[in-house]
């Protein structure tokens, strides 16, 4: 019997953008995101759902492939219910975030 965990995959990062190449590689890595189903959450911070933590693990290596040379990457994993209690203090969520749910789910 497999029980479906929904997981959130959530991707922060701080890249340089000083050169014209560092922002091409900044932009290039943020289409990457959205071309594999991130939204964002705040700027620097998307986020995808997966069915389960083997497909959240398939996602975080993908985002290997296509790292810039420098800057700041990290990758948080967490299951639906933890992403539930998080509390906006201030502000208010993207319409995009909307698409976090997990019955629009497409993968990879």
């Amino acid at each position: 019997l497999m029980i479906n965990r929904f997981m959130k995959v959530i991707v922060f990062f701080d890249l340089p953008t000083s050169t014209k190449e560092e922002r091409k590689q900044y932009s290039w890595f943020r289409k990457n995101l959205i071309k594999n189903g991130f939204v964002m959450m705040q700027f620097s911070v998307y986020a995808r759902t997966t069915r389960n933590n083997d497909d959240a693990k398939k996602y975080a290596l993908l985002i290997k492939t296509f790292l810039p040379p420098k800057g700041s990457v990290r990758v948080l994993t967490i299951t639906d219910r933890q992403y539930d209690t998080m509390e906006i203090l201030l502000g208010e969520k993207y319409a995009e975030e909307n698409y976090l749910d997990k019955r629009d789910i497409l993968e990879l």
